[in-house]
């Protein structure tokens, strides 16, 4: 699967388009925005985009309105082809939000059960009780996501709800070319939609991704051959800003062998997961850590195990956020990316990346952990690497012993060559990749 081999790069396209919040209905092309950036996607080593909702809805994106159009906030279908080709032609896949676990209150067939109630052809493709009511005083009750009544939840065991979103999936294919999906709320959508969803796909391209969002639970439950290829790695995701923060590795290296460690009880070896250590719902990484040296090492840690690395946009250097602050402030919009020492450190991650088999498919090990430090190996058919962190400030050292490893090794982050003697010594923090 190509989406294994890739690192990805989140768009908020709403934000970072500079679209009002509110559906104003002006036509404005601002999604071609992202052609500008994608000198810069390449720079840095992209491999895939996955913008987060691009069709018409009432505000967020998340509260779908037409599926089969693109928001006229950030321009027509026709531009947003545009943009698919041109990321193409320069080999960087599209993934799009697949929101279908429910829609707008301006969506089409919603609105016409406002207005025709029982008599409505749409009646059944939401959970309705005509003998109640709404927060909106509709004279009736529907069911909310998660008791978000602007998030209309679609019925997905209705065939004449989900045809419509095959067809939608389907006409996104022939008209952009998509390579993929990341579907909302994965972990609530039907199991046999999901099903549905990934046998359709398949037979529309053959490697058609799909990966969906897990907030916590077994990800195994969505993640699997009839369903989606990943799932969204977010125990991770807070071990490795926890990690930092408290200065105890022990809780990312924790995470990691319970996840694809080699015991039999691991949960996902051999498996890929999306690894990120923030996006559009949570505060910035850089607001998150309290030592701002550590965000190299954050993201060392996430491009180094097993995983499908993402990167959200403004986050390569260091744009702060707190969640705090409102979801607005997570989603801004940028004119131009930042090139700082962040960015290019995250550059040398993505280089090495992608040019190792060994990131993508390479079974996991811990070799050493302590509160400040820890090591792992990742290997893959004989071929090996040692990922080595230092979160503390000192020099440190590190016990460990591998087979056949002695001598100079290279880091692949500096170029620095480092003694292999029983262990390593570590500079402060420092994160350091050697194949070996």
């Amino acid at each position: 699967m190509w989406a294994y081999e890739k690192v990805f790069y989140q768009f908020y396209p709403m934000g970072f388009c500079g679209a009002p919040f509110e559906n104003d209905g002006n036509l404005e092309h601002r999604i071609l925005k992202v052609i500008d950036f994608i000198p810069h996607l390449k720079k840095i080593g992209i491999g895939a985009v996955y913008f987060s909702p691009i069709f018409e809805s009432d505000t967020h994106g998340y509260n779908t309105r037409d599926y089969r159009k693109i928001d006229v906030r950030l321009g027509t279908n026709e531009d947003f082809k545009k943009v698919c080709e041109e990321l193409h032609k320069e080999g960087i896949r599209v993934i799009l939000d697949g929101v279908f676990n429910h829609v707008g209150r301006g969506f089409f067939g919603f609105k016409d059960v406002l207005e025709k109630r029982e008599n409505s052809q749409y009646k059944d493709w939401f959970n309705i009780n005509f003998g109640g009511n709404s927060n909106y005083n509709d004279g009736l009750w529907y069911e909310g996501w998660e008791g978000h009544y602007d998030l209309v939840k679609l019925n997905l065991k209705n065939p004449a709800v989900t045809d419509y979103l095959i067809e939608s999936v389907r006409g996104w294919v022939k008209e952009f070319d998509i390579d993929g999906l990341r579907l909302d709320v994965a972990y609530m959508v039907d199991r046999d939609f999901l099903k549905r969803l990934r046998y359709e796909t398949s037979q529309m391209k053959p490697e058609f991704f799909l990966g969906g969002e897990m907030i916590g639970g077994d990800y195994n439950q969505i993640m699997n051959d009839d369903m989606c290829h990943s799932a969204t790695n977010y125990e991770c995701y807070k071990g490795i800003y926890s990690s930092l923060n408290s200065m105890n590795l022990f809780e990312i290296m924790h995470s990691l062998n319970r996840q694809f460690g080699d015991e039999n009880w691991t949960l996902y070896r051999g498996k890929h997961l999306m690894s990120f250590v923030d996006n559009h719902d949570v505060s910035r990484l850089a607001s998150i850590l309290t030592e701002e040296k550590h965000l190299p090492l954050a993201y060392a840690l996430m491009f180094t195990m097993p995983g499908i690395p993402m990167i959200y946009y403004g986050s390569e250097w260091g744009f702060k956020a707190d969640k705090k602050e409102g979801d607005p402030a997570l989603r801004p919009a940028f004119d131009k990316p930042v090139y700082n020492e962040l960015t290019e450190y995250i550059t040398k991650l993505t280089k090495i990346h992608n040019a190792s088999p060994v990131l993508w498919y390479g079974g996991f090990k811990s070799l050493q952990i302590a509160n400040k430090q820890c090591a792992f190996l990742r290997e893959k058919d004989g071929k090996r690497m040692i990922i080595a962190v230092n979160a503390d400030g000192n020099n440190a050292r590190l016990n460990f012993h591998i087979d056949n490893v002695n001598g100079s090794l290279t880091d692949l982050i500096t170029g620095d060559k480092v003694e292999f003697n029983s262990g390593l010594d570590l500079g402060g923090f420092r994160a350091y990749i050697f194949e070996a």
